[in-house]
């Protein structure tokens, strides 16, 4: 898509939710996130800051974890954007998500999605068709939480399907330690 003569470029921040914990009386949909989840979530907000990658638009399923992961991230940018809690990406595959962004406004350049495997490592692999140095193979091995996957095309997010990205970054955010 172009605008006068400048190519849009889009950019899909994939993450996945933090660590959970796994209380026996808890919904699976309410699961709080585990220490590691509170003390690594802060820290993908700093990766994202720190790397420009803040977004116009989040995208997080209803989950508590995803939720929480994506507050305890938003708290470290300047500005959070606004956040639509969607309980279809709660139990989304692949498809689903992907139809998801597909209806983005034309004027979003840049969308995060919080959610949940397998849907966001399987949204991920089909969309990019490359990557930066081994970034696509380390996420086809392993997505693990607080993984964050950075996609870019260019053109409309009607147009985003298989293939047409570049994964640009693959990093997993931990913490320190307290």
């Amino acid at each position: 898509m172009e605008v006068g003569r400048v190519t849009v470029v889009r950019r899909l921040i994939v993450v996945r939710h933090a660590k959970s914990s796994w209380p026996a009386e808890v919904d699976d949909h309410d699961r709080p996130l585990a220490k590691r989840g509170r003390r690594d979530a802060p820290a993908a907000g700093r990766w994202l800051r720190g790397c420009g990658h803040v977004p116009d638009l989040v995208l997080c399923s209803t989950a508590v974890r995803a939720r929480r992961t994506w507050e305890l991230a938003a708290a470290a940018l300047d500005a959070p954007p606004p956040v639509v809690h969607d309980t279809n990406l709660y139990h989304a595959g692949a498809r689903e998500l992907l139809e998801t962004l597909r209806r983005t406004a034309p004027g979003t350049k840049t969308v995060l999605l919080v959610g949940h495997n397998p849907a966001v490592q399987e949204l991920v692999l089909s969309v990019a068709r490359t990557s930066a140095d081994d970034a696509l193979a380390r996420a086809r091995e392993k997505f693990p939480t607080c993984a964050i996957a950075v996609l870019e095309w260019q053109g409309s997010w009607a147009f985003l399907g298989p293939g047409v990205a570049r994964l640009t970054a693959f990093e997993v955010a931990r913490g320190q330690r307290s």
